[in-house]
């Protein structure tokens, strides 16, 4: 346990950055079993509207740090190319 006044407070802000952290990717994941879900039914609209929301989930959570922008990219990256290959 910490010692100190400051090392007390950091461990509470640790424990509060991670789960606003966890509860983000967790968002970003369910986005994308959203969309990937769409693309299964066949229905390229609705995939293409998913996918730009999602888009821009991705990007804001790249953005924040809380996964790496080349990950983010090539998440962004398969969906695209799975709503391409639907036609």
């Amino acid at each position: 346990m910490a010692n100190s006044a400051q090392a007390r407070k950091r461990a509470r802000q640790s424990i509060k950055r991670r789960e606003h952290n966890v509860s983000m990717r967790s968002r970003l994941r369910t986005a994308i079993k959203n969309v990937k879900k769409i693309i299964e039914t066949g229905d390229k609209e609705k995939a293409q509207v998913a996918f730009t929301q999602t888009v821009s989930t991705v990007d804001s959570i790249a953005e924040k740090g809380i996964i790496h922008k080349n990950k983010a990219a090539r998440q962004k990256s398969r969906l695209s190319a799975a709503i391409k290959a639907m036609a």
